[in-house]
Formats: structure tokens, C-alpha cells, sequence
């Protein structure tokens, strides 16, 4: 399983490129694919990114949602049919599309941020605010993780 910690700030060059960090990478290796997927946050302004074998797992989720419902359209049109395999570069480097970049208001810094099975990519401004309101619900809602062993 791929695990994603910690948050790390890089510079897009001026090809697009911009470096995964090493940890990242690593947590990636073994995978069928040697790169990451990113697809468009629906909850965020931001771009989700995930390893291959988490995608694949999500696709078996999607296969639980009822065939012709509603929600299964607009579920997979935005896992899916947005998704984008990056391959790494020679030193661990992706091309991001523009279209990801706008949607998350990126221009020369980028801000990737672990989340356990998965990480975010954020303009580095905006996940400071949106850090500071999930610290502020977190205080209110106090919630408990159970831990199953």
C-alpha cells in the first residue's frame, strides 16, 4: 500500500515540469505503473493524486454504485474520464496540464501534501487557509479515529 506523509513545496520549470518529491516516489515503487494519477479535486480547488493500484481500487468501488445511477455518471466522468497517468522522468519529474493548473490556481509553486493513501496538490497560499479551517472544524467536531488491529 502506498502511504503519503508530509507536505513539500517545488517550482514548476519553465517547461511545466515539477519534481514529485522523493518520498512520494518511493511510495509509488513496485506499482505496474511507474508514475502517479491526478485528476481534478471535486472537493477541493486543488488536484488529487493517487497511485495505480489505488485507482484500480477505487474503480472496484465505483462497481458497487447501481449501473445506471445518477451519481455513478458524474462519480466516474470526474475519477476516470479526468484522470491523467504521469509518468516520472528520468529525475522524478511530471508535466502537470494546464487544465489541472488553473483548476487549482497553480502558477510557479505547487505544494504536495500527503493524506495517507492519497495526496493533494495545492497552490501553496490556499492550502494555508483551507489548513487553518480544517483545524478549526477538527476542534469542534473533536472526531475519534478507531484503529482496528
Amino acid at each position: 500500500m502506498s502511504l503519503f506523509l508530509s507536505s513539500y513545496e517545488n517550482r514548476l520549470d519553465t517547461k511545466g515540469r515539477i519534481s514529485v518529491p522523493a518520498s512520494f516516489r518511493a511510495a509509488v515503487m513496485g506499482e505496474s505503473f511507474a508514475g502517479v494519477v491526478l485528476f481534478r479535486s471535486f472537493t477541493h480547488n486543488c488536484i488529487e493524486g493517487v497511485s495505480i493500484s489505488r485507482m484500480e481500487q477505487m474503480a472496484l468501488a465505483t462497481d458497487k454504485i447501481g449501473l445506471f445511477d445518477s451519481d455513478l455518471d458524474d462519480l466516474t466522468a470526474m475519477l476516470f474520464a479526468d484522470a491523467r497517468q504521469l509518468a516520472f522522468d528520468v529525475t522524478g519529474r511530471v508535466v502537470i496540464p494546464a487544465d489541472m493548473l488553473e483548476h487549482a490556481g497553480i502558477k510557479d509553486s505547487a505544494l504536495f501534501v500527503g493524506r495517507g493513501n492519497s495526496f493533494q496538490i495545492w497552490n501553496p497560499t490556499e492550502f494555508k487557509k483551507a489548513q487553518v479551517q480544517a483545524l478549526e472544524n477538527l476542534r469542534k467536531s473533536r472526531p475519534n479515529l478507531k484503529i482496528s488491529e
